[in-house]
């Protein structure tokens, strides 16, 4: 990676829901065009800190940055504009909507019209507006493979197909940063595989920088560029995948390996 600013910089961020803390002074960059992953056990506040990126959370303290500007204090909305988007690990698709139509939604912080100058621009530019952001939405369905499903209601689709359409959906908006929710979690070996392969090319061929959270330890290492581990709240590792999987806290924390106190006693998994 260059040595130019980080696109994605948190800092100290801490995040507490009552008297439970889910994040705890978690600090991290994100270099552009990296493909970056974040690992971890259940409830180790993984989606918590993807949440604060994208604005669903507002941290308890610390600062999110994207681009050099503090967004902290953004709503969703304003960060999807600057350039940010998200799959959910709950999929969060429109359900009686058919794929098209929930593609299309992705596209409507691009929209240029208002209450303001709505019938003016319908007189105008509005079809030939539409057109256009229809021809991108055409453009990601025949990159993610889904051209045969165009149609078809959401609901009515398999799962893995389900998690296509709705990074289809964050893609749509061209964002500069995308942050993914366990993209694989349900799939089987194929679909992972065609996923994986869909993440790096947006990742090297579309240019978008992915922030990444995923449970399948072999797709993590195979195709990360660097690894961050959280455990309970806390950042526990962080650096190129080799180094993240022999670190011994990470055996322990998320491998389930036991943390020897003699380096004699350590076994390499």
């Amino acid at each position: 990676m260059t040595s130019q600013s980080p696109i994605l910089q948190i800092s100290d961020v801490s995040l507490v829901f009552g008297g439970v803390r889910a994040l705890s002074d978690v600090s991290f960059s994100v270099q552009p065009g990296e493909l970056f992953s974040i690992i971890g056990p259940n409830g180790a506040g993984k989606t918590s800190m993807l949440n604060c990126v994208s604005g669903r959370y507002t941290p308890t303290m610390g600062t999110v940055s994207f681009k050099g500007q503090d967004v902290t204090g953004l709503k969703p909305n304003d960060r999807a504009e600057l350039g940010i988007g998200r799959t959910f690990q709950n999929l969060a698709l429109f359900g009686h909507m058919n794929v098209l139509d929930n593609i299309m939604v992705g596209r409507h912080h691009l929209l240029k019209n208002n209450f303001l100058n709505g019938p003016l621009y319908w007189l105008g530019g509005a079809q030939k507006e539409e057109l256009e952001h229809r021809r991108f939405c055409e453009d990601v369905i025949d990159f993610l493979e889904i051209s045969h499903i165009r149609k078809a209601t959401a609901g009515t689709l398999s799962y893995g197909l389900r998690k296509r359409v709705e990074l289809a959906r964050a893609v749509a908006l061209r964002p500069d940063l995308i942050l993914l929710d366990e993209p694989m979690a349900g799939m089987n070996l194929e679909e992972k595989e065609d996923m994986a392969r869909f993440i790096i090319d947006l990742n090297e061929e579309w240019g978008m920088t992915v922030v990444m959270i995923e449970h399948d330890m072999g797709v993590v290492m195979d195709i990360s560029n660097r690894v961050m581990v959280l455990d309970f709240g806390r950042k526990i590792a962080e650096g190129l995948p080799d180094e993240v999987m022999a670190n011994k806290h990470v055996k322990k924390a998320y491998l389930g390996e036991e943390d020897d106190e003699t380096d004699e006693d350590e076994q390499v998994a």
